[in-house]
């Protein structure tokens, strides 16, 4: 696999980072924030943020920003990270409906921050990226390189709520399959949350907690037809391991 492609899958498997801005307040100075993200289908990290924050403050002096995500414990510096260089813009949340609704799929829990006047959606648009996959494993990345081998223009962003409804209606069984057999978690029960061109989220539910798992395709889809042919294929990779 390509470092490219590498760096894609890690940002896609990953839901927080440190928003970098330069301070508006203190000049010369960055300033970071603890800020969760969800990816678009074109792979951009898109944000939802106050007004009244300095981040959102800095970024409407300065729409240059800096996101640093990461995963893992113990060592951070031995595990794979990225850090993504672009422009923060506005987005219109009440224009967007099938963004907003990707976006509660993954963070419920900002669902009260749609009826404040003072949160608005910003889409990074990424410049360049430095992703670090482990130690003399690193390569600069640009926006170009980052989705060289995907149609973004697929009609699958569209088409991603009817398919999640269909899986979450009529195949919750299929899911806690691919639970268990691609991550080895037990789950109670399971839910789709989001699926891209690369793979698709599953919220697995265990007693009283929850764990968000991914899950890669062996090869990009890009529309329901062909979303279907890759789930099902997983469903008969499960059966006979």
């Amino acid at each position: 696999m390509s470092l490219n492609k590498e760096a894609r899958l890690f940002l896609r498997s990953t839901r927080n980072g440190i928003l970098s801005t330069h301070s508006a307040k203190f000049a010369g100075y960055p300033f970071g924030s603890v800020t969760p993200f969800v990816l678009s289908h074109a792979c951009q990290p898109v944000i939802l943020i106050s007004t009244l924050a300095e981040h959102t403050k800095n970024i409407a002096a300065n729409p240059k920003v800096s996101l640093l995500v990461f995963a893992g414990d113990g060592d951070l510096q031995a595990n794979a990270r990225l850090t993504l260089l672009g422009e923060a813009y506005t987005i219109n949340k009440d224009e967007d409906a099938e963004l907003r609704a990707r976006y509660l799929r993954y963070l419920p829990q900002t669902s009260s921050y749609f009826d404040m006047h003072d949160f608005s959606f910003y889409r990074i648009e990424i410049s360049q990226l430095r992703y670090i996959g482990g130690f003399g494993k690193m390569s600069w990345v640009s926006e170009n390189a980052l989705t060289a081998d995907l149609d973004i223009g697929t009609p699958l962003a569209s088409q991603e709520a009817a398919i999640i409804a269909h899986m979450n209606a009529d195949h919750t069984d299929s899911l806690i399959s691919y639970c268990k057999h691609i991550h080895a978690v037990e789950a109670m029960d399971a839910q789709m949350l989001g699926i891209d061109c690369d793979g698709f989220d599953v919220c697995a539910k265990q007693h009283d907690s929850s764990t968000l798992l991914r899950f890669n395709f062996e090869q990009p889809i890009h529309d329901a037809a062909s979303a279907r042919a890759a789930l099902v294929s997983l469903s008969r990779c499960c059966q006979t391991n």
